[in-house]
């Protein structure tokens, strides 16, 4: 079912400066930068390496605890059909913390999941194009 590791997510406080870092020090180019009425969020990515990224998060009116989860957030795995996915796990035992998919930014679907030590988990399909 698991394709690959997806993405790491990192809470940051200043956007902007977040992005300098990564694109300065290590080379990092954002594919993708966007915000809602609740988190600005930014997709970074190696040339060598551009299936896996770090997704920056911003919360500007946090919710729940999403971001006292830890500076690194949660690790995400990519899925053919999230649908299928989520079944699958389900009869595996995984319960999720919502009850269907959320969009993504880039018009894809994710639901977020804890591990056995209480990690935060995500499965995501990504947008076809």
């Amino acid at each position: 079912m698991i394709k690959k590791i997806e993405h790491t997510a990192i809470i940051v406080a200043n956007m902007d400066h977040a992005i300098q870092y990564y694109s300065d020090m290590f080379g990092f180019k954002v594919r993708l930068r966007g915000s809602s009425n609740i988190r600005e969020m930014a997709f970074l990515y190696l040339e060598d390496q551009p299936s896996m990224e770090i997704e920056l998060i911003r919360d500007i009116d946090p919710i729940g605890e999403y971001n006292k989860s830890g500076i690194v957030n949660h690790l995400a795995f990519a899925v053919e059909d999230i649908n299928q996915a989520i079944s699958y796990y389900e009869k595996k035992g995984i319960k999720f913390l919502s009850n269907q998919p959320n969009p993504t930014l880039e018009g894809g679907l994710m639901i977020l999941f804890y591990g056995p030590n209480g990690e935060l988990l995500q499965l995501i399909e990504r947008a076809r194009n």
